[in-house]
């Protein structure tokens, strides 16, 4: 079977075979997928705006258009970092800028205003994946009544602190011997 990762691998490295199941939960699978999702809508936005604006009757609109873009590409780069949550959290407020925007052009006026209900259900559906995989990812704390663990006698030193101070006193008076032969 051909793994992508091969490819990179420089000639010591070893090769993969075979892949095992995965370790990332499904939590961390959704909160990938859409970081990647963002980032590709991101880059449409960015880059097509005017396609996006005339599909949705919204025409003028280009330069919040690649704005949105470029709010969708940074959040999709934080929902794949190691900070997860802040990303997804963004694309959630994200989300309430996108409907707030597609409100704004369903206006009777628009022969497009279809394209917009549309987009309102699709911005819908993924504002709910977004909340959902915000909450996921949330970091975990313990309960307000958990007890904390305390160590007010431990020194972070493995044989104590009083072992460190010697040890450090020898290595000073070794240096200032070995320092007064390199003057002699």
């Amino acid at each position: 079977m051909f793994h992508f990762s091969n490819i990179v691998r420089t000639k010591g490295d070893p090769r993969i075979v075979e892949g095992g199941p995965s370790l990332k939960q499904p939590a961390d699978q959704l909160a990938r997928a859409l970081g990647w999702f963002s980032i590709g809508l991101g880059v449409v936005e960015l880059f097509a705006p005017r396609r996006v604006t005339r599909t949705l009757g919204m025409e003028g609109h280009e330069t919040l258009v690649r704005a949105f873009g470029v709010r969708e590409i940074l959040a999709g780069i934080m929902s794949l970092s190691v900070d997860k949550n802040a990303g997804l959290w963004a694309r959630v407020g994200g989300d309430g800028l996108d409907a707030a925007a597609l409100l704004s052009g369903l206006t009777s006026d628009n022969p497009k205003k279809g394209n917009i209900a549309l987009a309102l259900l699709m911005v819908g559906g993924i504002a709910m994946l977004d909340y959902r995989a915000a909450q996921d990812t949330k970091p975990r704390r313990p309960p307000r009544d958990a007890r904390r663990k305390l160590y007010p006698n431990r020194s972070g030193f493995p044989k104590g602190i009083e072992n460190a101070r010697t040890a450090a006193r020898r290595i000073a008076s070794h240096a200032g011997h070995n320092e007064g032969e390199a003057t002699r």
